[in-house]
């Protein structure tokens, strides 16, 4: 799908918006806007769309190529963690379904300048919003070793955190680390030749691992899911694509969560918690995609589609 100079591969585009069962005149919202394919497919089916992201461009360019579709779509240049506020904004009580594709747009990792990709070199950047004052080059020039090693390790499951943070140290005492290129003969050099023989491109975990600190998206999640939940209309549904085992987890624990009836110790004779459950889960084990998309968008293969409808 190409969107003027945004040029995006929707990830399971029909399944996450078959799971939202749209109804024409429904208001829906869209998380991550991107590159637009799940909020465009939301509009031919008849639905409202309020599409949010916190990259100007994305807007930008999704206001031309949806201006067909009238005022059924409109543009918030937001974090989707603010969806209660957006809402109160826009004079809107409820939604009628949600969803939120977590992965970085093709066109931030194709743009060499927005310094998300380790297959470039480029001004060490990573922020979703430019107008944002923390970018990955703060994190990687500013941040104590320890503390470097805990947000490579937590947040990119990286077994060589430890070393890779003492690297980056010892090398930016020489001078300051200003681009991609250089972080990644970095991460190369602390990463152990055995270790790079098999496997993901050596500094793929380090990166998401920045990436995720700077735009603060583990931060966020679980608050912004229970928050779009809340403003659910009975029926209504919400769908989210995961890109890695660390959003997943938060995704299933708060759909589990959300999910949970009567919280009372279990040799109560009677419920005095008066809980009960927010959303049934549609379907237990996450969607993956399938073989074609697969064939077609290798950037899908480590997605994971989980859904839920709301019931009170």
């Amino acid at each position: 799908m190409e969107n003027g100079g945004f040029k995006h591969a929707t990830v399971m585009l029909r399944e996450a918006v078959d799971a939202l069962a749209v109804r024409p005149g429904g208001l829906y919202a869209d998380f991550t806007l991107g590159g637009g394919g799940h909020t465009e497919r939301i509009l031919s089916l008849g639905g409202r769309v309020i599409g949010i992201d916190k990259d100007a461009a994305a807007i930008e360019s999704c206001v031309e190529r949806l201006r067909p579709y009238g005022e059924r779509f409109t543009a918030a240049h937001d974090n989707f963690s603010n969806i209660k506020s957006i809402l109160e904004r826009l004079g809107e009580p409820a939604l009628d379904g949600i969803v939120a594709d977590l992965g970085v747009s093709s066109p931030q990792l194709d743009r060499p300048e927005r310094g998300f990709s380790y297959m470039h070199d480029a001004p060490l950047d990573m922020r979703m919003d430019t107008s944002a004052p923390l970018s990955a080059r703060e994190v990687v020039n500013e941040y104590g070793e320890e503390e470097l090693a805990r947000v490579i390790s937590d947040y990119g499951e990286e077994r060589w955190a430890a070393r890779i943070a003492k690297f980056i140290v010892e090398a930016r005492e020489r001078e300051p680390i200003n681009t991609t290129g250089r972080l990644v003969e970095i991460i190369k050099a602390a990463v152990p030749k055995g270790a790079r023989k098999d496997g993901p491109h050596p500094a793929k975990r380090t990166f998401q691992a920045i990436r995720i600190e700077v735009n603060g998206e583990l931060e966020i999640l679980a608050n912004a899911i229970r928050d779009g939940v809340d403003k659910l209309r009975p029926g209504g549904r919400i769908a989210v694509i995961t890109f890695h085992s660390l959003e997943d987890r938060i995704v299933k624990d708060t759909f589990a969560e959300l999910a949970r009836g009567c919280v009372c110790p279990k040799d109560f004779p009677v419920c005095v918690c008066g809980r009960r459950p927010a959303v049934r889960l549609l379907g237990r084990k996450p969607v993956t995609p399938t073989d074609e998309e697969l064939a077609n968008n290798p950037r899908a293969r480590s997605s994971k589609l989980r859904a839920a409808e709301k019931i009170i």
